[in-house]
């Protein structure tokens, strides 16, 4: 930490695109960690609640895109290291493992089981009256 209590420059800090921890996406595509430990469609949002709750400092970069697909907006930048080499949370102690732990806890998100709970209640709300069929009638 600096003298005045700010954090540290934040060029330094490691960078977390959603895209390296996203299960629907290939490893050409970027993802960095195994498809059986990836989560699906990570936000910025739950990647920087699970670094708080592991008590890292981080920083989401709504403006930054993933270089190889420019359409994925976002990245969350974290410390993982005090500027005299120390970890910050002892158990994480690269940025692999941190993309682990991540991905690990996303799937957990309290955003993510609400919205699943929610789908499950609606899509038990029985059949519809609509055939399904849209578009003009044939003569």
């Amino acid at each position: 930490m600096n003298v005045d209590g700010e954090l540290p420059n934040l060029k330094r800090w490691i960078v977390l695109y959603p895209v390296y921890i996203n299960s629907k996406k290939t490893m050409a595509e970027g993802r960095r960690i195994g498809l059986s430990k990836a989560c699906e469609n990570p936000t910025c949002a739950e990647i920087g609640d699970c670094c708080s709750y592991l008590k890292l400092p981080f920083a989401i970069e709504i403006d930054k895109a993933y270089p190889r697909d420019f359409m994925q907006r976002g990245r969350v930048r974290v410390l993982l290291k005090k500027e005299d080499g120390t970890l910050l949370n002892p158990t994480i102690s690269s940025r692999k493992q941190l993309m682990l732990r991540v991905a690990e806890m996303v799937p957990k998100h309290h955003g993510r089981t609400k919205k699943q709970e929610a789908a499950a209640s609606t899509s038990n709300a029985g059949p519809s009256n609509k055939s399904g069929k849209g578009g003009k009638k044939r003569r």
